[in-house]
């Protein structure tokens, strides 16, 4: 059972990466996608609104869930995506990297849950996903703030689930390790870092969505947790 036909999705940082990734996916399995990020893409989506929202601002966010949801009928999928990283020594994080860090990763994350819940708590079908990382499940050396803001973002979820159970709604926490993006490119990551060639690629974040939001509804998946072979089995 792979159909979203006759559901909606809200994707936070649709416009590239993982984001873009997961739109594509759950348009091509039948979803109306609404694509949420900064720059408003629609990626040439069939059924896709694009629509311009900063996480960092929840009026911004709360205008964009309300768009979303007036132009496709309701929200049935939420996927809490948006996301930067910052690696190296602590002491050597720029404030401004850390502000942002907590800014989009939880703030961003608090503030998707608050706009679109109303809506799934409508949805004969609800399922809230975050795409946390395995860095909110270990901590990590050189990366004491993204993994403060990753644990943030899967104790809320993991929180959200004992809350929002018994009212129908899924809530799921996605932990994939090492993707391929450009994600954190400048501020720890390099184009030409030799282990980029051993992540996951985003359509892989993106497959393991679509499973979560196309299981029967008698059971629900807490957390997925997955890394490329490259990655050492630490903890």
């Amino acid at each position: 059972m792979n159909s979203l036909e006759g559901r909606v999705a809200f994707v936070t940082g649709a416009s590239r990466g993982i984001g873009a990734a997961v739109a594509r996916t759950l348009a091509s399995a039948g979803a109306r996608v609404g694509l949420a990020s900064r720059s408003g893409d629609e990626l040439d989506l069939d059924g896709g609104v694009g629509v311009r929202c900063d996480v960092r601002d929840a009026d911004s966010l709360e205008g964009a869930a309300a768009e979303v949801a007036e132009r496709l009928g309701g929200i049935d999928i939420a996927v809490v995506n948006a996301g930067v990283g910052a690696y190296g020594p602590f002491l050597d994080l720029p404030f401004e990297h850390l502000e942002e860090m907590i800014d989009v990763n939880v703030k961003g994350a608090i503030y998707t849950v608050r706009a679109t819940l109303p809506y799934l708590l409508e949805s004969p079908a609800p399922d809230l996903v975050t795409i946390a990382s395995e860095a909110g499940r270990r901590g990590l050396p050189l990366e004491a703030v993204y993994c403060a803001s990753k644990f943030a973002q899967v104790g809320l979820t993991a929180a959200l689930d004992h809350e929002l159970r018994e009212r129908g709604v899924r809530c799921t926490n996605v932990c994939p390790g090492g993707v391929a993006t450009d994600f954190a490119m400048g501020r720890g990551r390099t184009p030409d870092m030799p282990q980029l060639a051993g992540m996951m690629e985003p359509q892989d974040v993106a497959d393991v969505v679509l499973f979560v939001v196309t299981r029967p509804r008698t059971h629900r998946i807490l957390e997925v947790a997955f890394r490329p072979v490259t990655e050492s089995s630490w903890g």
